[in-house]
Protein backbone atom coordinates (compact mmCIF):
# COMPACT_ATOMS: atom_id res chain seq x y z
CA UNK A 1 0.00 0.00 0.00
CA UNK A 2 2.95 2.21 0.95
CA UNK A 3 4.70 1.65 -1.99
CA UNK A 4 1.59 2.18 -4.74
CA UNK A 5 1.14 5.69 -2.40
CA UNK A 6 4.49 6.79 -3.00
CA UNK A 7 4.90 5.67 -6.62
CA UNK A 8 1.65 7.71 -7.46
CA UNK A 9 3.07 10.94 -5.50
CA UNK A 10 6.15 10.23 -7.74
CA UNK A 11 4.37 9.99 -10.96
CA UNK A 12 2.11 13.27 -10.30
CA UNK A 13 5.13 14.96 -9.66
CA UNK A 14 6.54 14.04 -12.42
CA UNK A 15 3.51 14.78 -14.81
CA UNK A 16 2.94 18.70 -12.71
CA UNK A 17 7.00 19.16 -12.74
CA UNK A 18 8.25 22.01 -11.24
CA UNK A 19 7.08 24.74 -13.84
CA UNK A 20 8.33 28.35 -11.82
CA UNK A 21 7.92 31.61 -13.73
CA UNK A 22 9.89 34.24 -12.27
CA UNK A 23 9.32 38.23 -12.70
CA UNK A 24 12.28 40.32 -11.86
CA UNK A 25 12.10 43.87 -11.72
CA UNK A 26 14.79 45.47 -13.11
CA UNK A 27 13.56 49.05 -12.48
CA UNK A 28 15.38 51.29 -10.14
CA UNK A 29 12.95 52.40 -6.67
CA UNK A 30 14.21 55.83 -7.38
CA UNK A 31 15.00 58.13 -10.53
CA UNK A 32 15.54 61.43 -11.06
CA UNK A 33 12.41 63.71 -12.40
CA UNK A 34 12.49 63.59 -16.41
CA UNK A 35 12.19 66.68 -18.10
CA UNK A 36 9.68 64.93 -20.41
CA UNK A 37 7.84 63.40 -17.27
CA UNK A 38 8.40 59.76 -19.09
CA UNK A 39 10.03 56.77 -17.22
CA UNK A 40 11.99 53.32 -18.20
CA UNK A 41 10.14 50.46 -16.51
CA UNK A 42 12.01 46.93 -17.15
CA UNK A 43 11.73 43.14 -16.45
CA UNK A 44 13.06 39.76 -16.83
CA UNK A 45 10.83 36.88 -17.31
CA UNK A 46 12.30 33.41 -16.65
CA UNK A 47 10.03 30.46 -17.49
CA UNK A 48 10.79 26.49 -16.80
CA UNK A 49 7.41 25.81 -18.44
CA UNK A 50 8.37 23.99 -22.14
CA UNK A 51 5.27 24.61 -23.39
CA UNK A 52 5.64 28.67 -23.30
CA UNK A 53 5.45 29.73 -27.17
CA UNK A 54 8.22 32.54 -27.08
CA UNK A 55 6.75 34.68 -30.01
CA UNK A 56 2.97 34.96 -28.09
CA UNK A 57 4.47 36.60 -24.91
CA UNK A 58 2.53 39.91 -24.65
CA UNK A 59 3.94 42.13 -21.40
CA UNK A 60 2.46 45.08 -19.79
CA UNK A 61 2.95 47.75 -17.29
CA UNK A 62 -0.32 48.29 -15.18
CA UNK A 63 -0.77 51.73 -13.33
CA UNK A 64 -4.03 51.56 -11.80
CA UNK A 65 -6.10 50.25 -14.91
CA UNK A 66 -3.56 52.00 -17.37
CA UNK A 67 -2.17 49.59 -19.14
CA UNK A 68 1.35 50.26 -20.70
CA UNK A 69 1.98 47.65 -23.72
CA UNK A 70 5.85 46.33 -23.33
CA UNK A 71 8.42 45.76 -26.26
CA UNK A 72 11.28 43.06 -26.23
CA UNK A 73 14.76 45.08 -25.26
CA UNK A 74 17.09 44.48 -28.28
CA UNK A 75 19.53 41.14 -28.18
CA UNK A 76 17.40 40.04 -25.18
CA UNK A 77 15.25 37.05 -25.04
CA UNK A 78 13.32 37.42 -21.89
CA UNK A 79 13.55 41.36 -21.27
CA UNK A 80 10.94 43.91 -21.43
CA UNK A 81 10.69 47.60 -21.54
CA UNK A 82 7.94 50.31 -21.55
CA UNK A 83 8.25 53.87 -21.14
CA UNK A 84 5.16 54.86 -18.79
CA UNK A 85 4.51 58.95 -18.11
CA UNK A 86 3.89 60.39 -14.76
CA UNK A 87 2.39 63.30 -14.48
CA UNK A 88 4.73 66.25 -12.90
CA UNK A 89 2.42 66.35 -9.99
CA UNK A 90 2.87 63.03 -8.80
CA UNK A 91 6.10 61.34 -6.72
CA UNK A 92 5.33 58.64 -6.70
CA UNK A 93 3.91 55.29 -8.59
CA UNK A 94 2.72 51.85 -7.65
CA UNK A 95 2.91 49.64 -11.33
CA UNK A 96 3.26 45.83 -11.55
CA UNK A 97 3.64 43.29 -14.71
CA UNK A 98 0.90 41.40 -16.08
CA UNK A 99 2.42 38.83 -18.87
CA UNK A 100 -0.07 37.14 -20.97
CA UNK A 101 1.53 34.12 -23.33
CA UNK A 102 0.53 30.83 -25.10
CA UNK A 103 1.68 27.29 -24.97
CA UNK A 104 1.43 24.20 -26.30
CA UNK A 105 -1.20 21.66 -24.86
CA UNK A 106 -2.21 17.88 -26.00
CA UNK A 107 -2.98 19.51 -29.42
CA UNK A 108 -4.07 22.92 -29.19
CA UNK A 109 -3.35 25.96 -28.24
CA UNK A 110 -3.89 27.52 -24.45
CA UNK A 111 -3.83 31.14 -23.14
CA UNK A 112 -2.43 32.29 -19.92
CA UNK A 113 -1.48 35.15 -17.97
CA UNK A 114 0.61 35.39 -14.56
CA UNK A 115 0.95 39.23 -12.78
CA UNK A 116 3.98 40.06 -10.92
CA UNK A 117 3.51 41.55 -6.96
CA UNK A 118 3.07 45.78 -7.13
CA UNK A 119 6.73 47.95 -7.28
CA UNK A 120 6.55 51.21 -6.30
CA UNK A 121 8.56 53.79 -8.52
CA UNK A 122 10.27 57.25 -6.31
CA UNK A 123 10.67 60.39 -8.25
CA UNK A 124 13.01 62.96 -6.78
Amino acid sequence: MTKTLLALVLLASMLTGCVTHTVTNLTTKEQPRSPNHMYRIEYQWDSTDQTVRPGTIKPVVMIGVEEYPMKPVMKMNNRFEAWIPVPPTKSEITYNFKIAYEYTGFGKVGKASTNSKDYTLTLR
